[in-house]
């Protein structure tokens, strides 16, 4: 293991894909970088985990904009990620996602490349030519408002200034496109990408995640993982250093800039400038909160942060269950596609099913997950505990049996898409929300982070810099979340650090 230095240029807390892409671009502009995570594995939510040499992803299903030349392929193409070192897949052009309804899990397709994906929805609603168009105008030009998306420069008049663009509610703007529920429904199918609410979610949000999946979607076989692992092995090339297992629990602070960070084993980093990839709230709690502004701290509290997520994993019987090269989001009816906030008896109501792609048998599965949405108040009777490869609590027989209980509800909805998929289990594994929020530091689990509302668009945009003069932030509460946003969110935070033009000129030309 490294030793700590006796100074760095730039500390960065947290090793997500946030805080590893601001040590890759600083570290290449000649700045002595060290990340620090308190995990053994690093990525944040490209974390993944084997059981019986299955390999599952925690947070990262499935990318969008990999195309050649689309926005992410451009990003990716300047961290050094490409198919050389990432084993990509691309998911079948003609479905990426399924969307399916009721007990007969009828599919609707939605395909990949705008042209395609009109044609495909034309047939499967032939009345609808219009609103399908206009649907696909609507993403495409609402994303064209957003400069760093689309690999520009971003100016005074940006985004943040246009309150029309910010305000319109993607519930009411998908429903206003055509009186068919069931079309609406499917045009909304994978909302699960960004939990979406019938009366916050901005359109802006729904175009931004849509419009990337439309242009291309991609899988990672074998774990999302190669990303934050290719990353890092290119950021020691370039001479930062990363340093797992450390835990940073406080700051010392004078005169509104950090002096050191203190780490669990009572080591001092010392540092010019330092990084946070933690969520706004937990970073102002770790750093002190007599250190922030009043105003600042009441911002950030009233911030609702969005919901959590149970996940079962499956591992399957060796060549016996065809790989699904597309996702399924399955509804209850259409009217519970905008439904978040079921009862627990009801639970779930929504779910999304997928197959990891592997490389040892590429047309077969090995495994199988499922996903859906939580209250994290369903296991807060262990609100206390830790658990995590480093801190390891036993949360006793009564959590495992309520995790089973709801294992089997997801299980069951399975089994009723594959009937027979049970018998074909040879070990099961389920993530809670406290087992997102003891591996990814987000308060209470949270999915996506600080949630987007249309009615107060721009609580949930960040400004990388703080009331702390060295302190920065990065990560998915800048701008948005998933791989595309959070690599968005970097990118701000490191404009503090070097100069934007030509940073997005070498994106450009990467």
């Amino acid at each position: 293991m490294a030793k700590i230095k006796d100074k760095y240029d730039v500390a960065i807390i947290g090793s997500g894909l946030g805080g590893l892409q601001c040590a890759y671009i600083l570290s290449k502009h000649g700045y002595k970088v060290a990340v620090f995570e308190k995990n053994h594995q690093i990525g944040g939510s490209l974390q993944v985990f084997s059981r019986q040499k299955t390999i599952f992803d925690t947070g990262v299903h499935y990318l969008g904009g990999l195309g050649e030349g689309q926005n992410l392929h451009q990003y990716f193409n300047y961290f050094g990620l490409n198919e050389n070192n990432l084993k990509l897949r691309q998911l079948d052009i003609n479905c990426f996602d399924s969307i399916e309804f009721g007990d007969n899990f009828e599919p609707y397709y939605l395909a990949q490349g705008y042209k395609n994906f009109a044609d495909s929805l034309k047939r499967q609603f032939p009345d609808e030519g219009k609103a399908i168009d206009n649907y696909c105008y609507l993403v495409q030009d609402y994303c064209s408002k957003f400069k760093l998306y689309n690999l520009e420069v971003p100016g005074m008049s940006d985004y943040t200034r246009d309150s029309e663009l910010l305000e319109a509610n993607a519930y009411d703007v998908i429903d206003s496109l055509s009186s068919n529920k069931l079309l609406t429904a499917v045009l909304a199918g994978n909302m699960m990408l960004y939990a979406g609410h019938k009366e916050n979610t901005p359109f802006f949000v729904h175009a931004l995640v849509t419009n990337s999946y439309v242009e291309s979607s991609y899988r990672v076989a074998d774990g999302g993982s190669q990303i934050a692992i290719e990353l890092s092995r290119q950021i020691r090339k370039m001479g930062g250093e990363l340093f797992r297992r450390t835990e940073i629990v406080g700051a010392h602070v004078e005169e509104k800039s950090i002096v050191y960070l203190k780490t669990a084993d009572g080591d001092e980093i010392y540092a010019d400038k330092f990084i946070s990839n933690l969520h706004p709230s937990i970073t102002i709690d770790l750093i002190g909160k007599d250190n922030f502004k009043p105003s600042y701290k009441k911002r950030i509290s009233k911030i609702r942060n969005t919901t959590a997520c149970f996940c079962s994993h499956f591992v399957l019987k060796e060549n016996a269950f065809d790989y699904l090269n597309y996702n399924i989001y399955h509804h209850k009816d259409i009217e519970e596609v905008w439904n978040i906030n079921v009862s627990k008896d009801d639970w779930p109501a929504s779910v999304m099913i997928s197959t990891p792609a592997n490389t040892k048998t590429p047309g077969k599965a090995n495994g199988l997950t499922v996903m859906t949405y939580m209250e994290h108040e369903y296991f807060n009777n262990w609100g206390s505990t830790q658990n995590t490869v480093t801190i390891s609590d036993d949360r006793g027989a009564e959590y495992q049996k309520l995790k089973d209980e709801f294992q089997d509800r997801m299980l069951k909805r399975v089994e009723k898409k594959f009937p027979g998929v049970s018998d074909l289990i040879v070990h099961s594994e389920s993530s809670t929300p406290l087992t997102f929020r003891d591996y990814l530091n987000t308060p209470n689990g949270s999915a996506y982070g600080m949630w987007k509302d249309c009615h107060t668009p721009l609580n949930a945009f960040m400004n990388p810099r703080t009331n702390i003069k060295n302190l920065y932030l990065t990560g998915q509460n800048i701008v948005m979340h998933g791989i595309l946003g959070v690599t968005v969110g970097s990118f701000i935070t490191c404009f503090f650090f070097v100069d934007k033009e030509k940073l997005m000129e070498d994106v450009r030309n990467s």
